[in-house]
C-alpha cells in the first residue's frame, strides 16, 4: 500500500486550506461568502465518497474528535493485544490478513485526516466571515 501519496495529497490539502484561509482575510463579504458556499460544495462532495469510518463521526466537532479519541485508543489496545499474539503465531497466511486489515486501518486513518482538513477549512473560513460580519457591524454601530 502506498500511504506516501495518500500523505502527499493529505500535506496538499492543509496547504489549499492554509491559502484559502490567507486570501480570504482580505477579501469582501461577498466573495468570502462565496469562498464558503464554494467550500461546502467541495466538502459536501468529499463527504459523500469518504469511507464508512468518516461517515459514522458524528455531526459536531467536539463529537468527532472524542469519537476520534475513543477509536484510535481501541485500535492501540487492538494493535497491542495482536503484538502480543503475533509473538506465538507463525502462521504467514494470518500475518499477511493482519497486514491487509492494519493497512486498511491506514487507510481509513487518512482518509479521515483529510476529510477533518477539509471540514477546518470550511470552520476557518466561517471564523473569518463572522470575524467579518462583527466587525462590519461594529463600524456601522459606531458610524
Amino acid at each position: 500500500m502506498d500511504f506516501s501519496t495518500q500523505l502527499d495529497d493529505l500535506q496538499q490539502r492543509a496547504a489549499e486550506a492554509k491559502t484559502s484561509a490567507q486570501a480570504a482575510v482580505s477579501e469582501s463579504g461577498d466573495q468570502l461568502r462565496q469562498r464558503i458556499d464554494q467550500a461546502k460544495v467541495e466538502v459536501d462532495h468529499k463527504a459523500t465518497d469518504a469511507r464508512q469510518d468518516a461517515r459514522a463521526v458524528a455531526d459536531d466537532a467536539r463529537g468527532k474528535w472524542a469519537q476520534l479519541r475513543a477509536d484510535t485508543a481501541a485500535k492501540l489496545d487492538d494493535f497491542d493485544a495482536k503484538l502480543d499474539r503475533r509473538a506465538d503465531q507463525l502462521d504467514a497466511k494470518l500475518a499477511a490478513s493482519q497486514a491487509d486489515g492494519a493497512e486498511a486501518d491506514a487507510a481509513d486513518a487518512i482518509d479521515f485526516a483529510a476529510w477533518t482538513v477539509d471540514n477546518a477549512r470550511l470552520a476557518v473560513l466561517d471564523a473569518i466571515d463572522a470575524r467579518v460580519s462583527a466587525d462590519e457591524l461594529a463600524q456601522t454601530a459606531g458610524s
